[in-house]
């Protein structure tokens, strides 16, 4: 899956969006030019309800590219890593959660107990499925409240799950805010087994840059009338 630098580890930040997300106008170019720029060295990207552009990226990015999903269900998001067909929204996350394995994919949960999110997943619902995933995010740069990382770290502790972290990036700016280091793989299994040795390297981001995602919003709009 990558090539290892000299330490053996990798950097990469497991939760970002692109302009093929309805939220956000980074395209695949700038993202690959600023994961280079920002020391990145496999990059990972889950647009919500969409995986063209982390299919597309895979194909044009000179790092290796993990193909991913952030997933509306009907009790909350989920993301998927390391799948290859999109996950249609709007299921029970159970069928979500089974559809990820038949493409044997990874199933973690963002955010999962922000509790200023209308799409976080939330305590209640987390915790009837939590046998079902793989790994919970623990860290989300774009949590306003220090607290909801803190209770999604604790969670992952007592079920035993690894954490999985990212800058939830809807804007270029965002990028890399928050990242995980660690061993370097060359399979989905080795992936998830050396996630549970990974570092993470985070920090909350200025709550503003939850403006991009309106501005992004507002200018896909435009633009489609425009168009038509």
């Amino acid at each position: 899956m990558t090539n290892s630098d000299e330490f053996n580890k990798i950097k990469v930040d497991l939760h970002m969006h692109s302009r093929y997300s309805r939220d956000s106008l980074n395209t695949l170019e700038d993202i690959v030019k600023t994961c280079q720029r920002k020391g990145l060295n496999v990059l990972c990207l889950t647009d919500h309800n969409a995986i063209e552009g982390a299919l597309r990226l895979r194909d044009i990015s000179p790092l290796p590219v993990i193909v991913g999903q952030e997933i509306t269900t009907l009790k909350g998001e989920i993301i998927a890593y390391f799948i290859d067909d999109l996950i249609p929204p709007n299921l029970p996350p159970e069928e979500a959660i089974q559809r990820v394995r038949e493409q044997g994919g990874i199933v973690s949960v963002p955010h999962p107990v922000d509790r200023i999110r209308k799409e976080a997943m939330g305590r209640d619902n987390l915790l009837t499925i939590i046998d079902q995933v793989d790994a919970l995010e623990v860290f989300n740069s774009r949590c306003l409240l220090p607290g909801f990382n803190d209770e999604a770290q604790t969670l992952a502790r007592e079920h035993g799950l690894p954490g999985t972290a990212g800058s939830d990036a809807h804007s270029l700016v965002e990028i890399g805010t928050t990242h995980v280091e660690m061993p370097a793989f060359s399979s989905r299994d080795e992936f998830l087994q050396n996630l549970a040795q990974a570092k993470i390297y985070g920090r909350r981001s200025f709550p503003l840059v939850h403006l991009s995602s309106w501005i992004s919003k507002k200018v896909k709009r435009w633009r489609k009338k425009r168009a038509e």
